[in-house]
């Protein structure tokens, strides 16, 4: 959260002189029900904290025209984190593709910032929203029911 934190505050005169400025934190939907920190308070309290940086900068940097917002996959993207930690290939096998997440977040960048700020974006329904329909070409494996994200 720290990193998050001051990584915005260092780049912020940066981006006040961009034509189109944004922030993107790849951070997940605030939800404060007890199932969510159950088990991996540490993790969820990292992630929420990255989250609340964007309802809070957003806020902040609003009038300024600095579009903060947070993207999330709807399901589990093949990383080392799933393959080394999180189920291996088995569970890659059941992933989709980071290019998922690079295609959404290119979508939001192209947006206009004073317009699109301070929203936690779900991946999917986001593509869906710009005119996606096949979303079988992230798939790790075409035609495999792909597995729900951690805090989805």
């Amino acid at each position: 959260v720290r990193g998050t934190f001051a990584c915005s505050q260092a780049c912020l005169p940066y981006l006040l002189k961009a034509e189109n400025p944004h922030i993107l934190n790849i951070s997940p939907p605030l939800n404060m029900e007890a199932r969510w920190f159950s088990n991996h308070v540490a993790y969820t309290m990292a992630k929420f904290g990255m989250s609340m940086c964007v309802l809070g900068m957003a806020a902040e940097f609003k009038d300024q025209g600095v579009a903060v917002n947070a993207l999330w996959p709807r399901t589990i993207v093949a990383t080392a984190a799933i393959m080394n930690l999180l189920g291996g290939s088995e569970a890659i096998k059941q992933s989709r593709k980071a290019d998922i997440m690079a295609d959404a977040a290119h979508y939001i960048f192209t947006r206009p910032s004073r317009e699109c700020t301070g929203n936690f974006f779900i991946d999917e329904d986001l593509l869906k929203n710009a005119g996606v329909t096949d979303f079988d070409k992230y798939a790790m494996t075409p035609g495999v029911e792909p597995l729900p994200d951690f805090f989805i």
